[in-house]
């Protein structure tokens, strides 16, 4: 039975020989900003209604990575700050909106911000909120919160029967191993209803799409956590594999990659 009040226990186990949650992704962040979708407009609309951005309001984006939602959020008006303890990742995202106005990157996770009390009107997790440990990170979460703050919990998850979703799915069984393991548990978001307590947020899905040359793809693929690296010989079959994959769906030089994005809304209670 799994610890309900850590999400991320198992995972962070796993990963603790690579050096954890700060180093997991540090030879993925190439193959990240290759690949990685984006998230539709009615994400943002939704985000808006529910907490509209103004001038003194300050967005905590967490597990930002190389600042995919983080770029997104800024397009739409917040000021954002991004919290990210890979220093690879952040240094990608410092790249990619160093000179944006109203974003900053701090060192940080889901359970110690440096952060002020009070400081944060809304916090966003886009494909995050497996790490963290809930408990913690609910107290820290609201510690930061202004007394009318909101969280946003955001996936990108594929549709389960897009048919390159069913060929990825055969990969990464293949090659990758119990670290895939332990992500596929935390998919039916069971840890979600204990990080919120009492409160009942509100959920959105949203259909999205993403469409990747074959580099793209083969970036995709490689960017996960648990693909080993191109350089051994198990990421060479990988490589080939996903080559066959494209060549098997792809339409003038793209695949579609076919997501539901899920937002779940709400002030833990």
């Amino acid at each position: 039975m799994p610890n309900q009040q850590d999400s991320g226990a198992s995972l962070r186990i796993l990963y603790a020989g690579a050096g954890g949650t700060k180093s997991a992704f540090t030879e993925k962040v190439a193959d990240y900003v290759a690949s990685r979708p984006d998230y539709p407009a009615t994400l943002f609309q939704t985000l808006k209604q529910i907490s509209p951005p103004c001038e003194n309001a300050l967005v905590a984006d967490i597990g930002a990575g190389t600042g995919l939602l983080t770029r997104d959020l800024l397009k739409n008006g917040y000021r954002v700050v991004a919290v990210e303890p890979n220093p690879a990742m952040r240094q990608a995202a410092d790249s990619l909106l160093g000179n944006t106005d109203g974003y900053r990157s701090v060192d940080g996770c889901a359970e110690s911000m440096p952060l002020s009390a009070g400081s944060v009107q809304l916090i966003t997790a886009a494909q995050a909120f497996h790490w963290f440990e809930a408990d913690r990170a609910r107290t820290e979460f609201l510690r930061v919160l202004t007394a009318q703050g909101n969280v946003a919990l955001v996936w990108n998850d594929w549709v389960p029967t897009d048919p390159v979703r069913v060929a990825f799915d055969q990969i990464s069984q293949e090659f990758g191993g119990a670290k895939r393991a332990a992500l596929q548990a935390h998919e039916d978001r069971q840890y979600v209803p204990h990080f919120f307590g009492v409160t009942v947020p509100k959920q959105f899905t949203w259909p999205h799409a993403h469409f990747l040359d074959e580099a793209g793809l083969i970036s995709l693929v490689f960017s996960r956590s648990y693909i080993p690296d191109r350089a051994t010989p198990e990421g060479q079959m990988v490589l080939n594999r996903v080559r066959a994959l494209f060549n098997r769906f792809a339409v003038n030089g793209k695949v579609e990659v076919r997501y539901n994005t899920v937002a779940i809304i709400g002030r833990p209670g």
